[in-house]
């Protein structure tokens, strides 16, 4: 029989019994409950590090060391896999693209390893898969890191390349553009002397005797000697194909083999040779074919120069 509780009230004096709430009476027991199975829980954890050998415990702290920082490798693995995406990009679509050179193919730059039993040596342990993951992951991407190694080498070497055959190509007026008027151009003209109808394969700059004339790109110089029909002419190799011609000179100021600079002093303006008057004639060969020079003077004229130019050389007459 449960025993009856009373408490003493004092507004009435007089004692009463102590009634309970049935919904308050099973909270308690229900936090009563969890209470012991908490205490039971964190007395277990704590008696099982208790039990742990001092070895047993160092393990555990140095698995637990060695999963954070696979972890933290895993992160730098991602994020220097992102940068290297992103320069293969830059590399294919911009570097590559700018100098003429072919992309390197998707399947040559993330191609995989062969073998199925590459990691086999790495089964076994504790962290396995995790370990033959981050190991695949840095054998592939230092892979990576070698092919754009060798790209980027490449790309130098076209580089200076590019430098040097930019500063060789023919790209300026032979005589400063103040010093001259064009007679002729690159085109069909009766010649002045022999009286036939023949191609002029350059132009014609008139200019009074001594006037300078000066190389239109880097190169070595081929011949500086005298000719029946160029009188003293001048022959440039820049490379890359190119040949500069500069004949009816008055004088020559180089000789065969001599390095020269972009508007290097060569010699001056003459009437030597089939010439009818003082000037220069200038001729631009690609791989021993004649082109018109006035698409080489880019590097010292405007657009309106360039224009006025053109239209002259359409009007005038050869002078040899």
């Amino acid at each position: 029989m449960a025993k009856v509780k009373y408490y003493y009230d004092e507004d009435t004096l007089s004692y009463r019994k102590i009634t309970v709430d049935k919904s308050n009476y099973y909270r308690r027991i229900l936090f009563s409950v969890l209470g012991i199975v908490l205490i039971a829980f964190f007395g277990f954890i704590g008696f099982s590090q208790i039990i742990m050998s001092p070895s047993e415990r160092a393990q555990s702290r140095e698995y637990e060391n060695l999963k954070f920082h696979y972890e933290v490798l895993g992160k730098r693995l991602e994020e220097s896999s992102n940068i290297l995406s992103q320069l293969q990009e830059r590399d294919n679509n911009i570097y590559r693209s700018y100098f003429e050179a072919n992309p390197i193919p998707e399947e040559q730059r993330k191609a995989g390893f062969g073998g199925v039993n590459r990691y086999k040596n790495l089964d076994g342990f504790d962290n396995s898969n995790l370990i033959k993951k981050l190991t695949k992951e840095i054998d592939v991407l230092s892979k990576q890191m070698v092919v754009q190694s060798k790209s980027l080498d490449e790309i130098v070497v076209l580089a200076k390349e590019k430098e040097d055959m930019l500063a060789s190509i023919p790209a300026i007026l032979p005589i400063k553009k103040d010093d001259f008027y064009v007679a002729s151009g690159y085109k069909m003209r009766m010649h002045p002397i022999l009286k036939i109808n023949k191609f002029h394969k350059g132009m014609d700059f008139t200019a009074p005797t001594g006037t300078p004339v000066y190389a239109s790109g880097n190169g070595k110089i081929h011949r500086a000697q005298r000719s029946s029909t160029f009188g003293k002419v001048i022959y440039i190799k820049h490379g890359y194909g190119y040949t500069t011609i500069y004949a009816h000179l008055s004088k020559m100021k180089v000789k065969r083999g001599q390095d020269v600079k972009r508007g290097d002093l060569i010699g001056y303006v003459g009437n030597t040779g089939l010439s009818v008057s003082s000037h220069l004639h200038y001729e631009v060969h690609k791989n021993d074919r004649p082109l018109n020079p006035i698409n080489f003077y880019y590097g010292n004229l405007t657009l309106d120069e360039f224009a006025a130019l053109q239209k002259t050389s359409e009007q005038s007459q050869s002078l040899d």
